[in-house]
């Protein structure tokens, strides 16, 4: 999935077999891209290689399947396997029907084994500890700094889909380059997901931080925006006419037409482009209103815990809705004309709303004044019951209670 800048036979003459630290300079040159060629306007940069270079003429699906990405061990060494994975691979847009272009007994045992699944659209790919290969067309998406800031090396630029590894990367990437991969992807797509507060404005079990990292969630609707742009290349002029796709037994093949395949060429080349990129997987996540749903369902249900103790415009937000949610709860004293008088200090009264906590801050009278108010009785007997001449200080004492509970349970 790389390009070569210096051949093999720069670093040899023609005389002797290249020395093994020769290859390793050669693929790790093949491999890293220098940091000067890495300007914004070249670089992240994701090409295709045209399947026309091997088929004058492609079955295509009228319905193309999502693809798949399906991960295999690769003997580097056998070369027949390998040029069978990268003819597979380039007729991304023969898609669920790619398996029909093959004789089955010809396919070297993984192909054969993945064709054998029936008609499947899988892109395969080199299965590496550091999983590069899967995770690619996501890396080609993030500018030289960003993966800086996260550790990431500079590659060349990447093809899509897979067709060969030359220089055997996977040995030259570090087993955490998913996890750096993850971060510096959410880094780039947070912006589209939340605005005006920063990943770090919540806690890292926050569901949309998490679904920011995940990149098996986010590599379909980077392969819908590739296959996309693939869409709108023009077709190469082989001669090949459109119509039904015959099979052996002189029947047709339900759902799949004929026709020339498409030029190749880069899929975008730069920051800018890269960057557009961006927002059309974002779009194509949000399929059917998909990421939508899951991002208003998240918003719609956040908890205290989904922050971080630092400050934000969400967190505002969501305290601010929390409180004004409190603030409509009212404290107030009814007359209970039919209840069992009550008359323990330690009851609740009020269904909860005053609680023996709350009794506590109030003076003796004040408390037999709650007390006899929830037990049944009116404010004019209770203003007797207590010596006054009518239920004036009764109701002037009901609202300085009132303003005590207010507080008491941070309603004000």
């Amino acid at each position: 999935m790389t390009t070569t800048s210096t051949p093999l036979g720069a670093f040899v003459d023609d005389e002797r077999a290249p020395t093994a630290a020769e290859v390793e300079a050669w693929q790790r040159d093949s491999t890293f891209l220098p940091e000067s060629e890495a300007t914004p306007d070249r670089f992240p940069a994701l090409y295709n290689m045209s399947a026309a270079f091997m088929y004058r003429g492609v079955i295509r699906p009228v319905e193309p399947e999502r693809p798949d990405y399906v991960t295999i061990s690769i003997d580097r060494a056998d070369l027949p396997m390998s040029g069978q994975l990268a003819e597979w691979n380039m007729l991304w847009e023969a898609g669920q029907f790619r398996r029909r272009v093959f004789s089955g007994e010809d396919l070297s045992e993984p192909l054969a084994r993945i064709a054998d699944l029936g008609d499947i659209n899988a892109v395969i790919v080199p299965r590496t500890e550091s999983r590069y290969f899967e995770y690619a067309p996501i890396y080609h998406l993030l500018p030289a700094k960003t993966l800086h800031r996260f550790g990431l090396p500079l590659l060349r630029k990447g093809q899509w889909p897979f067709t060969a590894d030359h220089s055997n990367m996977g040995r030259f990437l570090t087993p955490d380059f998913a996890d750096r991969l993850a971060k510096a992807w959410a880094w780039t797509v947070w912006p589209h997901l939340v605005s005006g507060s920063g990943q770090a404005a919540f806690s890292n079990q926050d569901p949309i931080r998490l679904l920011a990292h995940n990149l098996d969630f986010w590599v379909p609707p980077v392969t819908d925006v590739i296959q996309d742009t693939l869409a709108s290349f023009p077709e190469v002029d082989n001669g090949q006419p459109t119509g039904p796709v015959t099979l052996e037994d002189g029947t047709f093949l339900e759902g799949a037409t004929t026709g020339n395949p498409r030029k190749g060429g880069p899929i975008w080349t730069g920051e800018e482009q890269a960057g557009w990129a961006v927002g059309d997987v974002v779009e194509a996540a949000d399929h059917a209103g998909r990421l939508r749903g899951i991002l208003d369902a998240v918003r719609s249900n956040r908890v205290e815990e989904d922050f971080s103790p630092r400050w934000s415009y969400a967190r505002e937000d969501f305290e601010r809705k929390l409180y004004r949610k409190r603030n409509r709860v009212k404290v107030r004293f009814v007359e209970l004309t039919d209840a069992v008088p009550v008359q323990s200090p330690d009851s609740d009264l009020l269904g909860n709303i005053v609680t023996s906590d709350f009794l506590a801050v109030l003076n003796d009278k004040e408390r037999e004044i709650v007390v006899l108010l929830a037990s049944g009785y009116r404010q004019h007997e209770i203003a007797e019951r207590l010596g006054y001449a009518n239920h004036s200080p009764i109701a002037k004492r009901l609202a300085r209670i009132r303003k005590q509970a207010e507080q008491h349970f941070d309603l004000a």
